[in-house]
Parts: structure tokens; sequence; C-alpha cells
């Protein structure tokens, strides 16, 4: 992780002082660099780890620091892991440049060393980023989503990046096509056990994890402990949820009060269940590779995904 951090900052490096002084203040502010680990990880689980782990690493940790860019302009966001964001110091309009920077990086970096199998895995995963992110915003107005729906969000949302990792773990050090699936697989499981851990915290963390309780709600995000509980109601109690969360979303009280009611009916430990299923279901992938200090690794990871506190 080390090589890997000085690496990933040389591949973001240009001659433009003002470039390099953003590129330095993220790289010194990264957060719990979980993808990289995956993508190091599944490299040495599935072959001979190579210098080309380094750069589809380098590749999918320039494409999240891009969308995390974007997303902070699109959210107008001032805060990001505790730090001021690009847009809050240096306004949205350079923010979107430095984003489309770091993308433009990612096919240069690909490109000139021929990684076209790694490009491609990348190439896949911003484009349904793009579209979960979309399919979000469009079914927020309405809010008509169903549970495949969602899973479908959060899986292009989240869960697409984490198997864009693993995949391309598995790519860079030449693992057999077949191989190379089940690493995609098993990322998604993870990715989607992940998102659902964050939407949990919306129900059982406090102010202290930096996600304050409710925020979902108050953004009108539909997350699964409320869709749950939604399909199982009564009619006037769906209409007060709805109408709580499409008018009342602000209102402290109404939120507190969403939030009890779907603990009441058992939307809290329908969605540990899922998760845990999911979780489950990407272990079982693991077991069938070979005993190693990386499957080991991983199972840690896995594990840590379920019983993270932020």
């Amino acid at each position: 992780m080390k090589l890997f951090e000085t690496k990933f900052y040389q591949s973001m490096k240009s001659n433009v002082p003002l470039l390099d002084r953003i590129t330095h203040y993220i790289v010194r502010r990264k957060g719990k660099q979980m993808r990289p680990m995956f993508v190091f990880l599944t490299a040495k689980l599935t072959g001979q780890f190579q210098e080309r782990s380094y750069r589809a690493a380098a590749l999918i940790e320039l494409i999240h620091t891009a969308t995390l860019v974007h997303d902070d302009v699109v959210d107008d966001s001032d805060m990001r892991r505790g730090f001021f964001s690009l847009n809050a110091l240096w306004k949205n309009k350079i923010a979107v440049l430095v984003g489309d920077y770091l993308l433009s990086k990612t096919l240069i970096l690909s490109t000139e060393n021929e990684d076209f199998d790694l490009l491609k895995v990348v190439s896949v995963a911003i484009k349904e980023m793009s579209e979960g992110e979309l399919l979000q915003i469009e079914k927020a107005r309405k809010l008509d989503i169903t549970e495949e729906v969602y899973f479908e969000i959060i899986r292009q949302k989240t869960a697409t990046l984490i198997a864009a990792c693993c995949e391309a773990g598995a790519r860079s050090v030449g693992a057999e096509e077949e191989i190379c699936k089940k690493m995609h697989r098993f990322g998604n499981l993870v990715g989607i056990a992940f998102q659902i851990k964050d939407d949990l915290f919306d129900y059982t963390s406090s102010d202290i994890i930096g996600k304050p309780v409710g925020i979902d709600i108050k953004e009108q995000k539909m997350t699964l402990p409320l869709i749950h509980v939604l399909n199982k109601v009564s009619k006037q109690e769906k209409d007060w949820l709805i109408n709580s969360v499409k008018r009342h979303n602000q209102n402290k009280k109404r939120v507190r009060e969403v939030i009890q009611f779907v603990k009441d009916n058992g939307g809290i430990e329908y969605t540990q269940k899922t998760m845990e299923q999911y979780t489950a279901d990407a272990l079982q992938i693991l077991d069938e590779f070979p005993e190693s200090e990386y499957k080991t690794s991983l199972r840690t990871m896995v594990n840590y995904v379920m019983e993270r506190e932020k």
C-alpha cells in the first residue's frame, strides 16, 4: 500500500501547479482505501502479483476519486471525510475540471500501457455508476421504489466499483476468464452488503460516526428498511409514510417517528438478515479457493463490511 500511494500520486501528476496542489490535497486526505486493497488481495489470490496490479488499483482509485469530487459538486457538499471538499475550497468549476482530469488520467494510464482489458472493466463501472445515480434521482421524485429497483440502484451505485476492483485484480495477473467473472460476482455481493450496511446507519447510528440519523429520509432516499415496511403495512400507514418522506422530511420530529415506525415493523431485522445473506454468499465464493493469507485477509474485509461502525 505504501508503494501504491507513491505510484498513485505519480499517476495524477501534471504540469499545472494548481492541479498539483489539489491532487496533493486529495492524496493527503485519503479514506479507508478499501478498493486498492481488494485489487491487491484478489490479484494475489488468483495469480502471480505484478506491476499491472498497481496500475489496476490506480485506475480504480482515479475513478473513485473523480466520482467523489463530482458527487460533492452535485450534492453541493462542503465536507468530505471530515475535511473541506474541493468545491468548498476551489469552487465548483475547478472541482468539475479536476474530476474530468482524473477520468482522463484513467484513459491515458490504461492506453499507454495497453491495459485494454482493465480499461474495459473500469469503463463499465463508470457507466453503471452514472446510471445508478440517475435511476435513484428519477425514483426519488416519485418514491415508487420496489426492492428490485433498490437492489439495481445499489448494485450500480456502489457494488459495481467493488466488483470492478476484484475483477481487475484477477485480470491484472492473467487469471482465467471464469475466475475473473467469479471475482466480479464476489465484489458485487460484497458491494451490495456494504451499501445495505450504510443504509442501516440511517436508522441505527448517531451523529458521532459522521452520518446523522435520518439523513436518507431527509434527502428522500428510499432504502431497504423503509421499502420493506412500505410493502407490508396498511394503505393508511403507507400513505402516512410516503407523505412523511415527501412533505415532512425536514421535520425532525416526523423523521424520528418514521424511523421508530420502521423499527417497530421489522424493517431493521429484515435488512440485517438480507445483508448477512449477501455476505454469506460472498464468503461461499472465497471458500472455493485454497487457504492462503490473502484469502484470510479477504474474509476479514468481508466481515469488516458487515461489522463496521462507520
